[in-house]
C-alpha cells in the first residue's frame, strides 16, 4: 500500500469518530507526521479526548492517559523508586510518561510545577528522575487537551510550554446533521475500542521521513520569512516569531503537502496550516475584539504571495 493510499485510510477512518470536522483531524494528522505534539483547546464535551484515543489507535502507537488535575505531582507522571525486599535495593517504576502517546487531559488545571515537569519530556524526549536520565519511548507524542481560560480552576499554560506545541486546534460545536448522527449513533467509546490499527510505529517513521525529504523552494522559503518577518513588525502582534516556530511552520507545511499527494510545497500549505501552528505562540496587539487566529489571518491578507 503506497503512502497515499494509507493516509487517505487513516483520514477516513478518524472521520468515522469525530463526525464533520474533516479540517481539524487532517491537521490532526499533519501534526503527528511532522512529528510534532498537539494541543486541542475547546469547552468539555465536544470529543477531545476521544479524538485523542482514535488516532493513538490509529497510529497503532502504546497509549497512556493522565487526568491533570490540581495536585498532580512530576513524580505522578515520570514514576518514582520503591525500595523492594526480595531485591534489596531500590527499584523505579516508569510512570504514565513513558508512552508512545500521552494523552495530558485538562492540561491547564494541574499546578505549574507540574506543567513544567512536561517540558524536558516534550522537548528532548527524555525524563530525569532522582539523577538518572530516562529515554522515552519512541516515537513520543503529548497531545494535550485544554479548557478555556475563563474556566473555574484553571492555570494558563506559560509561553515557554505553548511553544512547545507544534499545532493547537479547536474542534467546536458540531453541525445540525453531525449532531445527528452522535445522538443517534453508537457510543464514540465502543466506536474508538473498535477501531484497527492502520499503521506501526516502522511505518509511521518511514511517513516522517518522507514528510522531511519534500521539497521546500527558494522562493517558498522567502514567503515563510516574510510573514515571520510581518509576525516582528509590530502590526498584528506584540512579540514575533521565534526561529524555532519558523521551523515548525515549514515542518508543518510539509506534512501538509504530503497528504495532499504532493513531493513539494506550496504557497496553499502554508496558509492552511499556519494560524493552527504560530497562533498560540504570539499576542495580538490590542485584541480590538478579535482572537489570534483572526489577527493570522488578517497578516496573511496582507503579506504578497511570491
Amino acid at each position: 500500500m503506497d503512502a497515499q493510499t494509507k493516509l487517505k485510510a487513516i483520514l477516513d477512518q478518524l472521520n468515522t469518530v469525530i463526525v464533520g470536522k474533516p479540517l481539524q483531524i487532517q491537521d490532526c494528522v499533519a501534526c503527528l507526521l511532522a512529528g510534532g505534539h498537539l494541543l486541542i483547546e475547546d469547552v468539555p464535551g465536544v470529543g477531545k479526548t476521544t479524538l485523542a484515543h482514535a488516532l493513538a489507535r490509529t497510529f497503532g502507537l502504546q497509549f497512556s492517559r493522565v487526568q491533570f488535575t490540581s495536585d498532580l505531582m512530576p513524580s505522578d507522571l515520570s514514576g518514582v523508586s520503591i525500595f523492594e525486599r526480595g531485591k534489596e535495593a531500590f527499584v523505579f517504576h516508569p510512570g504514565p510518561i513513558f508512552a508512545q502517546v500521552l494523552l495530558a487531559d485538562e492540561i491547564n488545571r494541574a499546578s505549574p510545577k507540574t506543567q513544567s515537569a512536561l517540558l524536558e519530556a516534550m522537548e528532548e524526549k527524555q525524563v530525569s528522575v532522582e539523577g538518572e536520565t530516562r529515554a522515552l519511548p519512541s516515537p513520543f507524542f503529548v497531545i494535550a487537551t485544554q479548557n478555556p481560560h475563563d474556566q473555574l480552576g484553571t492555570y494558563a499554560l506559560p509561553e515557554s510550554q505553548l511553544d512547545r506545541f507544534l499545532m493547537r486546534i479547536s474542534l467546536g460545536y458540531p453541525d445540525r446533521a453531525s449532531e445527528r448522527q452522535l445522538l443517534t449513533g453508537q457510543d464514540r467509546r465502543h466506536v474508538v475500542e473498535a477501531l484497527p490499527p492502520l499503521l506501526n510505529a516502522a511505518e509511521l517513521a518511514h511517513l516522517q521521513a518522507q514528510v522531511l525529504a519534500v521539497h521546500a523552494a527558494e522562493s517558498l522559503l522567502t514567503y515563510v520569512q516574510d510573514l515571520i518577518a510581518a509576525t516582528r513588525s509590530g502590526r498584528w502582534f506584540l512579540q514575533g516569531l521565534s526561529p524555532r516556530a519558523g521551523i515548525a511552520v515549514i515542518r508543518a507545511a510539509k506534512a501538509q503537502a504530503l497528504l495532499s499527494g504532493r513531493n513539494y510545497v506550496a504557497p496553499d500549505d502554508v496558509q492552511t496550516i499556519l494560524p493552527q501552528t504560530v497562533a498560540h505562540r504570539m499576542i495580538p496587539v490590542g485584541d480590538a475584539g478579535r482572537g489570534s487566529v483572526e489577527q493570522v489571518r488578517a497578516m496573511l491578507e496582507a503579506v504578497p504571495l511570491p
